[in-house]
């Protein structure tokens, strides 16, 4: 796609495919989110998406999931693990330990673009995105941030107008969102948070496109990531519709 003379500065953030978590490979003892799998990606000059989560006196780490119990040879939430706990703590696999967001910036070095998701709790809290923000304000290197949650990317947006900013999205029909409002889900799958969240870009799964909202928005000249891509043959349908593709399992 072309894009509008205002987006044309983001062609950074699609010009690489992007490895989701980093390049990461659990046979092979690399840990997603880990410096190992970081290391794989910078080594492919892939992009690198990464999650954040929160610890308990309020450092921001790289770790996906709200609890340790599916990666950890641990168990409990991370919010509730200081930055010292969460390192002693070792992976199911390989010899990496959790990372800060500042190590993480520190390996990275602006050797490829970083898209970096704010995880949340969907409960309002602003700690997290003002954590990343405070982190990243003296990196040089490109990165955009972006979340499922509209709260999220709006608090981004308030105080950090210039960072650069996405949302992650689906048709929000999964059970993961039982547990919002009728009004919020259908904010979320309509897009009716664009006034206040102005994202630059959309991050939206694959499987459920096209879909108008977003198409729409790509056609408005914001570039649209699709997720996650595990095959050649699906990275060849995500690419009809996105203007990159986050990937993981195999070579893309």
């Amino acid at each position: 796609m072309r894009f509008s003379p205002q987006m044309r500065d983001l062609s950074w953030l699609v010009a690489r495919p992007i490895a989701h978590r980093g390049r990461h490979d659990w046979k092979n003892g690399l840990v997603e989110n880990s410096q190992s799998a970081f290391a794989a990606a910078i080594s492919g000059n892939y992009a690198i998406e990464c999650d954040l989560q929160i610890t308990r006196e309020g450092e921001a780490v790289v770790f996906h999931d709200e609890t340790l119990d599916r990666v950890m040879q641990a168990k409990g939430w991370v919010n509730q693990h200081s930055v010292a706990e969460l390192k002693a703590l070792s992976y199911r696999h390989g010899k990496d330990r959790i990372q800060t967001l500042a190590e993480m910036l520190t390996q990275v070095a602006g050797k490829v673009p970083l898209v970096i998701e704010l995880k949340s709790h969907w409960n309002g809290d602003e700690a997290l995105a003002l954590r990343a923000l405070k982190v990243l304000e003296p990196y040089d290197g490109p990165y955009a941030l972006m979340s499922f949650d509209p709260d999220v990317i709006a608090t981004v947006a308030t105080y950090s107008p210039q960072t650069v900013r996405g949302i992650v999205a689906d048709r929000v029909v999964d059970s993961y969102y039982a547990g919002l409002s009728f009004d919020r889900r259908m904010e979320m799958r309509h897009f009716s948070h664009l006034s206040r969240t102005r994202p630059h870009f959309v991050s939206f799964n694959y499987m459920e496109l096209p879909f108008q909202p977003v198409q729409n928005i790509r056609a408005a000249g914001h570039p649209v990531i699709s997720w996650t891509i595990h095959s050649q043959a699906a990275a060849n349908q995500a690419r009809r519709y996105s203007d990159q593709i986050t990937f993981e399992d195999f070579a893309a």
